[in-house]
C-alpha cells in the first residue's frame, strides 16, 4: 500500500504540474490583452507601467519560471482586478464556499441515489423501476441554472421558507448556514443522484444474479438483509468510482448553481478570472481544481481495500 501511495503521489505531482502548465500557455495564447482590457482608453504609458508591474512585459517563458518557482513557494499571484488581493487569499475566503455547496449536494445526491437505485434494482421492470428510470432521464434532462430558479420561486419568493440568495459561514450558525444551501444543494445533486441511482441499480442487477446470492438464498437468508449485507456491498465497486467523479465534478460544477444563488464560490472566482482575463486568479484556481479531483481519485482507490478486502495494491 505506501508503495502504491508513493507511486500515486508522485503521478498526482505530475497530473498537477502538467495541467498548470497546460493553462498558463493556452491563457496566453488567447488573443487579448488583460491590461488594455482592465485600462480600457488609458495611456500607453500607463498600460506599460501596469505590464511591467505585474512581469507581464518579460517573454512568456520567463513568466512561467517565476510563475512555477513563486508556486512552489506557496505564493499563487496577485489579482490584477478589484483591491488586487492575493490570489491565495482569494481562494481561501471562496473555498469554504465551495467545499459546504459540493458536500451538501453529494449528500442529497446519495440520499436520493441509494434508495431509488436498489428500490429499481429489487423492483426490476415494475412500476417503481419505471418510476425511478423516469426521474433520472428528468434529473440528467433538467438543466441546474432552470431547476434552481425553480426553486428560488416556490420555496424563496412564494412561500418564503428559505432565502434566495447568499451565503451564511458556519461561524454565524448552523441552521443559517445550512438555510443559505438547501437550495442550491438540492439544484446541484439533483442531476448526479440521477447518475448514481442508474449506477447503483445496473450494478445491483448484475451482482443479484451472482452464484453466491442464490447460494445466500438457499441458506433461508431473508431477502431484506441479503439485500443490504451481501448484494450491496459488493455492488458499491462501480458506484464509489462514480461517487467519487461526482464529488470532484461537484466542486466546478456547480458555476453555474453558485451565479444563480450568488455564492462567492470557486467556480464564481473561476468564471471572474476568465472574463477579466485574470490569469493569476485562473492559474490558481485550476491549480487547486486539479488537486481536489486528484485526492479524491486516490481516496476512492484507497476506499476499493475497505469495501472488497480481496483487493490489493
Amino acid at each position: 500500500m505506501l508503495r502504491f501511495l508513493i507511486h500515486r503521489s508522485i503521478g498526482a505531482l505530475v497530473v498537477m504540474w502538467a495541467v498548470a502548465t497546460l493553462v498558463f500557455f493556452m491563457l496566453r495564447i488567447v488573443p487579448g490583452d488583460p491590461i488594455a482590457a482592465m485600462l480600457f482608453d488609458s495611456s500607453p504609458e500607463m498600460a506599460e507601467q501596469l505590464k511591467a508591474k505585474f512581469g507581464l512585459d518579460q517573454p512568456v517563458y520567463v513568466q512561467y519560471v517565476k510563475w512555477f518557482w513563486a508556486v512552489l513557494q506557496g505564493d499563487f499571484g496577485t489579482s490584477i482586478y478589484g483591491s488586487r488581493l492575493e490570489v491565495s487569499r482569494l481562494i481561501v475566503e471562496a473555498l469554504p464556499r465551495t467545499i459546504s455547496l459540493a458536500l451538501l449536494s453529494f449528500v442529497v445526491a446519495i440520499v436520493i441515489a441509494i434508495p431509488a437505485g436498489l428500490i429499481a434494482a429489487t423492483r426490476k421492470n415494475s412500476k417503481l423501476d419505471h418510476s425511478v428510470t423516469v426521474f433520472a432521464f428528468l434529473g440528467l434532462s433538467m438543466p441546474d441554472f432552470w431547476l434552481a430558479i425553480i426553486l428560488i420561486i416556490v420555496f424563496a419568493a412564494n412561500l418564503h421558507w428559505l432565502p434566495a440568495i447568499g451565503y451564511a459561514p458556519l461561524s454565524e450558525g448552523f441552521w443559517p448556514w445550512l438555510q443559505h444551501l438547501i437550495l442550491p444543494a438540492i439544484a446541484a445533486g439533483t442531476a448526479f443522484s440521477a447518475i448514481v441511482a442508474r449506477m447503483i441499480r445496473s450494478s445491483m442487477l448484475e451482482v443479484l444474479k451472482a452464484d453466491y446470492m442464490q447460494v445466500a438464498r438457499s441458506k433461508g437468508l431473508k431477502e431484506p438483509f441479503l439485500i443490504l449485507f451481501h448484494a450491496f456491498p459488493n455492488a458499491l465497486i462501480p458506484v464509489v468510482t462514480v461517487m467519487g467523479i461526482a464529488f470532484a465534478l461537484l466542486m466546478t460544477a456547480s458555476v453555474v448553481v453558485e451565479n444563480v444563488f450568488v455564492i462567492k464560490g470557486l467556480g464564481r472566482l473561476l468564471i471572474q478570472g476568465i472574463l477579466n482575463r485574470d490569469y493569476a486568479v485562473v492559474q490558481g484556481t485550476i491549480l487547486v481544481v486539479s488537486a481536489i479531483f486528484v485526492f479524491v481519485n486516490l481516496l476512492v482507490d484507497m476506499l476499493y481495500t475497505i469495501i472488497d478486502p480481496r483487493i490489493r495494491y
